[in-house]
């Protein structure tokens, strides 16, 4: 049962992180072709919706941001739960390596870009974008490489998914400003009443479901991001047993529509970065550097580093079926932040101007793929040297 839920989970996420690329570079192909200034226009577009005193009007790009994103979060609380209660993080021998190697690759890319930008507090509002790892698209470069052990594919996304809960532990402490009490109060009754159904064994979706939608619109309306409302809904559907199971039922449902409709859409809407010679040149300002560094050399000291460490102590085990080469090209993979990191470097810079934004995305989307490139080169590299032991997904 756990292979041919992994399996599925792994091919997912491996065609979804194709369709991101494809994505994401037929956003930049349109900003910079004649239809770039429709393109910003139709993100640009107006969208309303009232209900009596509740106004909410938005572009569509923030609905995308706000209300298409909340979805993947809401399916991310879904996962952390399920590895939590009967998966991966439910072991601790299991979730040592990736635990420690995650922490790693979150503090040693955030360093790299504070020395780079420690003398401009504006700039250092960015420090956690470096931090992100995209699971779709990590896994699906891994997809590409074959002849990898399950193991390592088993680690990639269990670091993954802790780097997933970090970044929500960032947003939640970092990215939240201009708090509304009032929306802060509707928004803990809400929780209330996804615990009263919690604790009275409820298994039916549709309440949880209606209280969510109550839940986003008060954290949206609150200062808090409205992405984190999804998470705590994601952590109140319940599990069952293994004859009916509404978090796995949801999960295998919505996950096709997240993997091939919310990611890529997203990715669309924000990797649209005009590319000309003077954009190119701030690649070299400290704060797509900082970002780039942070990716492409932040990542592989902090994951291998810590994994390292925590293999020749004895502490934990190298991935069965795997090689330290392997490894480290995996410790690359992570280095590709591009969904997470666009998402935290739009909250980070929302107000900082066209000055940061732009070269924040450049930076993110050139760290992503010089990381993902060097990671592939060597995991197939070593895949070619030594066939591995252990089961292949």
């Amino acid at each position: 049962m756990f292979q041919k839920t992994f399996n599925e989970f792994f091919r997912l996420e491996a065609a979804g992180g194709i369709l991101l690329l494809i994505a994401a570079a037929l956003a930049i192909v349109m900003k910079n072709s004649m239809f770039g200034d429709a393109y910003s226009e139709f993100l640009s577009l107006p969208i309303q919706i009232r209900i009596g005193a509740l106004d909410l009007d938005k572009p569509l790009f923030l609905w995308i941001n706000d209300g298409l994103m909340a979805v993947f979060f809401f399916m991310i609380g879904m996962e952390v739960k399920r590895e939590i209660l009967v998966g991966e993080l439910s072991n601790l021998d299991q979730v040592i390596l990736p635990g420690m190697a995650g922490i790693g690759g979150m503090l040693v890319p955030a360093l790299i870009y504070f020395l780079l930008n420690s003398d401009n507090p504006a700039a250092l509002k960015g420090w956690a974008v470096p931090t992100a790892t995209d699971i779709a698209f990590a896994l699906g470069i891994l997809a590409l490489v074959g002849n990898t052990s399950t193991a390592l594919k088993l680690f990639l996304m269990t670091l993954a998914i802790i780097d997933d809960l970090g970044a929500i532990i960032v947003i939640a402490l970092f990215y939240s400003s201009n708090l509304s009490l009032g929306s802060l109060l509707v928004a803990f009754m809400a929780v209330t009443g996804l615990l009263f159904l919690k604790l009275k064994g409820v298994l039916r979706l549709t309440p949880y479901l209606l209280l969510g939608v109550v839940l986003w619109v008060a954290v949206l309306k609150s200062g808090v991001h409205a992405t984190l409302a999804g998470v705590v809904l994601g952590l109140f559907i319940p599990l069952g047993d293994e004859r009916h199971s509404p978090l796995d039922n949801l999960l295998h449902g919505l996950h096709p529509w997240v993997a091939f409709g919310v990611l890529p859409v997203f990715a669309f809407a924000n990797a649209g970065v005009p590319v000309s010679a003077d954009n190119l040149a701030l690649l070299f300002s400290p704060v797509p550097m900082g970002i780039m560094l942070g990716l492409l050399v932040g990542k592989q000291i902090g994951v291998f580093g810590f994994a390292w460490v925590m293999i020749r102590t004895g502490v934990a085990r190298l991935p069965s079926g795997s090689s330290m080469v392997q490894l480290y090209g995996v410790s690359l993979l992570c280095g590709v932040g591009f969904t997470m990191s666009l998402f935290i470097g739009g909250l980070a810079f929302e107000e900082g101007g066209s000055g940061y934004a732009r070269p924040d995305r450049l930076g993110i989307i050139i760290g992503s793929l010089a990381s993902g490139l060097v990671g592939f080169l060597i995991l197939r590299s070593a895949g070619r040297n030594a066939a591995p032991k252990g089961g292949t997904g």
